[in-house]
């Protein structure tokens, strides 16, 4: 998941403001409507930022490019897993066909996305038990394309799509290296490419304002949302975008983004959403498929774009501890499993937890150059089952090596806990990760 925005240092001069819903004149939109508009188009406008860095990095269509461990530049990355990216494009003529190697007893999925970060399928030995490696043909649905009998045709509605490929690490990174480097794509035809909108380019820091609303036609006319129920945000989008061109009209929707849209999103940030916060810990209620919840949609998109379905990995995400005080590089946290309630019961396939500063979402740099904690790293357990993991600037005396994550000295930062293959309390609901609780 990757996990939501908390727009707390930009928006902090407006904490405790009074927003006054302004009369409006016959016809134009809401203050509501301004916000519920912005927060629904943020999402493709923030998709569309990163197909632009990335093919600006490179990138060229129906090509899989695979990243070293660790090498990616992305909020909220998965530090248990090779990526490999693509954008594929398809159409009447043309499919891409993936080739997936034999892998036994280690996590991999091929996820597809279409341009408002919703997952439209997953190729694993998981959703393919009869046909777990080998090739697939992505397909548009309806093409007429004639395949070999022994590839499996994934039919999806989109001809464009963004591609994430993770295959679990594990203990031998050599292993994992080479069956990633053995998938590969390539097209069956000739597809027509399309060109990509020239939308803002921001930096994460400084959100966009009313100009976002310049690019409602663009960013809409490029990928229509699929998820029926969000005709009426997408259409005050694009009455917005025409609205603005008065400049009276580009003012008070300057001031309602200021002044009840940042707020307001900022306020859905801490529950990622529609989601709910318990022990400290925030648990989004949807994340991967989104069907009306725009809000949650473009959180994890901006906390952690190309997030999968709950089914594949479930994301929790903490900012405070049990207390509900902030995190910080300058204190020593614990938190304690039970032995009943361990991490792996909990994971199918793994558990891990990283620190990543409260802004960017990126990981944080620290001198022991470990950047999470897994059952890689060796944990100990204690007497009686239970495990304590340690988060501190400088290792407790009393914290085994294996269970202790480096924190930022001197900052602020936020925890994300990933269950791959969620299943027991994590996958209904029911359950959330012990308080943090601190010790000095």
């Amino acid at each position: 998941m990757k996990t939501a925005l908390v727009v707390a240092l930009a928006m902090s001069c407006l904490a405790g403001v009074a927003v006054a819903q302004a009369p409006n004149r016959a016809g134009t939109p809401s203050d509501q409507e301004i916000s519920d508009s912005w927060i629904y188009l943020f999402t493709r406008i923030l998709v569309l930022r990163q197909q632009q860095l990335d093919f600006q990095e490179g990138f060229k269509w129906n090509e899989l490019r695979h990243r070293k461990p660790g090498a990616v530049d992305w909020p909220n990355p998965n530090l248990d897993v090779a990526y490999s990216e693509a954008w594929v494009a398809v159409d009447e003529t043309s499919c891409t066909i993936v080739t997936v190697p034999k892998i036994v007893d280690r996590y991999y999925t091929v996820q597809f996305l279409n341009g408002w970060d919703e997952t439209l399928a997953n190729i694993n030995e998981r959703l393919f038990p009869n046909k777990p490696d080998g090739e697939f043909a992505y397909c548009l649905r309806g093409a007429n394309v004639t395949l070999p009998a022994d590839v499996r045709r994934v039919d999806l509605p989109v001809k464009y799509a963004r591609v994430l490929l993770r295959v679990e690490l594990g203990d031998n990174w050599d292993d994992a290296v080479r069956l990633q480097q053995a998938f590969a794509f390539r097209a069956t035809g000739s597809p027509k490419l399309p060109d990509i909108p020239k939308t803002p380019i921001f930096d994460l820091e400084r959100l966009p304002g009313v100009e976002l609303f310049d690019y409602a036609d663009i960013a809409l006319d490029s990928e229509p949302d699929l998820n029926p129920g969000l005709e009426k945000q997408a259409a005050d989008a694009r009455a917005i975008g025409k609205a603005i061109k008065d400049q009276a009209e580009r003012e008070r929707v300057a001031k309602v983004v200021r002044e009840q849209t940042y707020p307001e999103y900022a306020k859905f940030g801490n529950t990622i959403g529609h989601g709910v916060i318990y022990n400290g810990w925030a648990r989004p209620a949807v994340v991967g498929n989104y069907n009306i919840d725009f809000i949650a949609r473009t959180l994890v998109t901006f906390g952690g774009i190309w997030a999968n379905v709950m089914p594949e990995v479930l994301y929790y995400r903490a900012g405070t501890d049990g207390t509900g005080a902030t995190l910080s590089g300058d204190s020593s946290y614990t938190m304690t499993f039970p032995k009943g309630e361990l991490p792996q019961s909990l994971a199918k396939y793994f558990w891990s937890v990283i620190a990543v500063d409260p802004v960017h979402y990126r990981v944080l740099p620290n001198p022991r150059g470990r950047y999470l904690l897994n059952r890689e790293t060796k944990p100990e357990y204690a007497s009686d089952g239970s495990l304590t993991l340690y988060f501190a600037a400088e290792k407790p005396a009393n914290a085994p090596d294996g269970n202790w994550l480096p924190t930022p000295k001197g900052s602020g930062y936020r925890l994300t806990f990933r269950f791959y293959g969620p299943i027991g309390g994590v996958a209904n609901g029911t359950y959330f990760p012990p308080p943090l609780v601190k010790t000095r």
